[in-house]
């Protein structure tokens, strides 16, 4: 298996397991472990969730199939925007690091922006990191202003990946966010490499003249679409920043980046599917 090379010289593999609708009844859990064991076997040692899928159930059902191989792992989660403070973020820490099984997250992401200061989160993430519970944190579906912001607070550089939207069909990111990340040398995890395993419809880049995918709001910004997520996000998440922020204005109530306008589909029945993401640099 092709590795990457985090910032801090951590050798990740480059494509790993997703775990979206893991733990959600529609298959036996017995199954869906031995589906991600299976993948560990196979060299896919990267497994992904997030205290968000099933409302932890997830990180129950990976926290089984990792159960005498944690060694081998190396494991993401993320936490709610909501979750995000000072006081927070440790609090799901321990809830997640419970379910999962372990003393240890070694990537641990901000799932998506919301309303609290990126400098109250990165504070309490390296406060998780000197602590030994994490050793690497994150973020997800930061575009690429989010990314500047991120950087310009303290600590705000010792972020170790940008997860977000990239596959075939909806190739965004190339637009502005690749560049930069590469510029600043932060990786780009990929959620839904392979669209759910959907036949990918041509989606111009920019070297063929392409503008932004469709159903993005803002053609100045980040162009990720609210596309259908693999194994990430809810029914209800996956956008980009910009997008997120948007639809956290339209819904009185709503937190920013949560249940909004926009409506992924649903990933279709059938056998567990892990199929995972692909980092880059």
């Amino acid at each position: 298996m092709r590795t990457v090379t985090l910032p801090d010289g951590t050798d990740v593999a480059a494509l790993g397991q997703g775990t979206w609708k893991i733990g959600e009844g529609q298959h036996p859990v017995s199954q869906e472990a031995a589906a991600i064991r299976l993948g560990i076997e196979l060299g896919l040692t990267l497994v992904d969730t997030a205290e968000m899928y099933g409302d932890g159930a997830s990180e129950r059902v990976v926290g089984e199939a990792i159960a005498g191989l944690r060694e081998r792992v190396f494991l993401v989660t993320k936490v709610y925007p909501r979750n995000a403070s000072l006081s927070g973020v440790p609090a799901a820490c321990a809830r997640s690091l419970k379910r999962l099984g372990t003393e240890v997250i070694d990537l641990y992401l901000l799932h998506w922006r919301g309303g609290i200061p990126l400098a109250e989160t990165v504070a309490a993430f390296e406060k998780l990191r000197a602590e030994g519970k994490i050793r690497h944190w994150g973020v997800s579906n930061f575009d690429a202003d989010d990314m500047a912001e991120l950087i310009s607070v303290p600590d705000g550089k010792n972020c170790a990946v940008n997860q977000v939207l990239y596959n075939p069909e909806y190739r965004g990111i190339e637009f502005d966010l690749l560049a930069w990340q590469a510029a600043h040398r932060i990786p780009v995890m990929a959620y839904s490499p392979v669209g759910q395993g959907r036949p990918a419809a041509a989606q111009p880049g920019p070297e063929d003249g392409g503008g932004p995918p469709r159903g993005h709001p803002r053609p100045g910004r980040h162009r990720l679409v609210a596309a259908p997520p693999r194994h990430h996000l809810h029914p209800e998440v996956r956008r980009c920043g910009a997008c997120a922020r948007e639809c956290g204005r339209r819904r009185a109530g709503a937190e920013p980046g949560g249940p909004g306008r926009h409506r992924p589909r649903l990933q279709a029945a059938g056998p567990p599917a892990v199929v995972g993401h692909a980092v880059r640099r």
